[in-house]
């Protein structure tokens, strides 16, 4: 579950600073449009991304911070302990979970290169400021998978917030496990904790 929510997440990142404008300024066509792009570059690289997959690190993190609202979605898995933080703690823990997102779950992408998109239409009203686009995943062998985007419109345009699958929100998720951890231990001990699985990591 947590491999499908992060795969759609970064697909909707990779894409260059500037490509909403280019592409449209709705939230659907940012969706479909970035999807079908991504999908034909791990297609096209799928043999240089497998023999070295920190490519795909590089690419997360050259192109993903100006697409994804790290800020708001940080705020809102760490709920009140967000409120309760200092603005270090608060920088070092939206450094260190979006590394954690990027890092553990980067290389799943080449492992959904050849299943197959369907992008219902979206209902917006005409003005709004959140909407959610829906991406259902044809999957072989298995039932389709519904991929809910939540966006949000602000003065950069639409950025994501979460995303959820079949129903379960990557924001909930992430907020259950880590309230349960600061109760215990803190926030300084999560963030540590957190730092040096990305540590660990970048050491494979």
């Amino acid at each position: 579950m947590k491999r499908i929510i992060l795969f759609f997440m970064l697909v909707l990142l990779l894409v260059p600073a500037g490509a909403v404008e280019e592409r449209g300024s709705d939230p659907y066509s940012l969706v479909k449009s970035t999807s079908e792009r991504m999908l034909s570059i791990l297609r096209e690289q799928r043999e240089q991304l497998e023999k070295h997959p920190e490519r795909i690190y590089e690419l997360v993190n050259e192109i993903v911070i100006p697409h994804f609202d790290f800020t708001r979605i940080s705020r809102w898995v760490l709920g009140k302990y967000w409120r309760q933080a200092t603005p270090e703690q608060r920088r070092r823990f939206e450094n260190e979970f979006r590394t954690l997102l990027v890092k553990t779950y980067a290389t799943s992408l080449l492992e959904f290169v050849d299943d197959q998109f369907r992008y219902p239409p979206v209902r917006m009203k005409p003005g709004a400021k959140r909407v959610t686009v829906r991406t259902d995943v044809i999957r072989r062998g298995a039932p389709p998978v519904r991929i809910e985007y939540r966006m949000f419109r602000g003065k950069q345009g639409w950025k994501a917030y979460d995303v959820l699958v079949e129903g379960v929100s990557l924001v909930a998720n992430y907020r259950s496990s880590f309230a349960e951890e600061i109760r215990k231990k803190g926030l300084d001990a999560l963030i540590t904790r957190l730092a040096e699985h990305n540590e660990k990591v970048s050491a494979h």
